[in-house]
């Protein structure tokens, strides 16, 4: 995350037309059939896009997405269609797409998220605390914040609009949603792919405690992971050096910039996660860049 390569907040290509912006992605239509992904620098967190960029993260996330895709492949299709996402674009445009962006088939969307946990964190500890139980998946009795759990549990959501917030929901919900067939299907994908991508992570010292992943069906109505994959966007990544059971470990994710917003106030009141965000300070702003390039650095050296 070099600070000379000028920060991307928003994309702007004239060549081709804008589909929509996402919180992290710009998704521009290339014919019929294919999506240019340009992941811009923004970054989000309670479901809030902040208001200054993260120099960098763009690329960054875009490379380990890449990683991730090769190296799952042989458990599921993706997305990629192998084309050079240059190829597509003006040349007073490629700037604004070189490293950051994916050329990919154009699917249909499944209108669930993929959230496979092998730790106890976050919301799913706090639902624990409660209830003993994550989105219905019931847990042994006795376990601590950051507790590994005996197995990985799938624990889907519905995908929520920009600002609105992801609301997780039970399997048999997510059969109404999709189907038992599919459902059952993307449970073992998932399941599959994290544990295989966290195996490989543990040798690199880095436990991944969570992830979600994104599906869609091509044109054969295969499924297909899309998206982005095991960043840490998408993940929460602890460093195993520093592991310990009982406490929030330090982390390589956004975990960071979310405990930063959770001590901010504003006037005498915690912030609210609504929008507008509170503005980054620059330190922040390093911190988590510092955090998301040694997570790259550790997974793919």
């Amino acid at each position: 995350m070099s600070s000379a390569v000028p920060a991307l907040f928003e994309s702007h290509l004239h060549t081709l037309p804008l589909l929509a912006r996402g919180k992290v992605r710009d998704n521009y239509a290339v014919g019929d059939d294919r999506i240019l992904m340009v992941a811009s620098d923004r970054i989000s967190a309670f479901d809030v896009v902040m208001g200054q960029p993260i120099p960098g993260k763009g690329a960054l996330l875009t490379r380990m997405a890449l990683f991730w895709f090769g190296k799952l492949a042989h458990i599921v299709p993706n997305h990629l269609t192998g084309d050079v996402p240059e190829s597509v674009v003006a040349p007073d445009e490629v700037a604004q797409v070189h490293h950051r962006a994916m050329l990919v088939r154009r699917l249909r969307p499944l209108p669930v998220e993929a959230v496979v946990r092998g730790y106890l964190a976050g919301s799913g500890w706090k639902e624990y605390q409660e209830s003993g139980s994550v989105c219905a998946v019931p847990l042994p009795a006795g376990l601590r914040n950051a507790s590994r759990l005996p197995t990985p549990i799938f624990t889907p959501a519905t995908k929520a609009e920009m600002g609105e917030h992801d609301e997780n929901i039970s399997f048999e919900r997510m059969t109404e949603l999709i189907g038992d067939d599919l459902a059952q299907q993307v449970r073992e994908v998932s399941i599959r792919l994290y544990t295989e991508a966290a195996a490989y992570a543990l040798t690199r010292g880095i436990i991944i405690a969570d992830t979600k992943f994104e599906f869609g069906l091509d044109d054969k109505g295969r499924l297909t992971l899309m998206d982005e994959v095991l960043t840490p966007d998408s993940s929460r990544f602890w460093p195993a050096d520093s592991y310990a059971e009982g406490s929030n470990p330090p982390s390589f994710d956004k975990q960071y910039l979310r405990d930063w917003l959770e001590s901010v106030r504003i006037g005498d009141q915690p912030w609210n996660k609504q929008a507008p965000a509170p503005e980054l300070p620059a330190e922040v702003v390093r911190a988590t860049a510092d955090r998301y390039r040694a997570a790259l650095a550790m997974l793919t050296a």
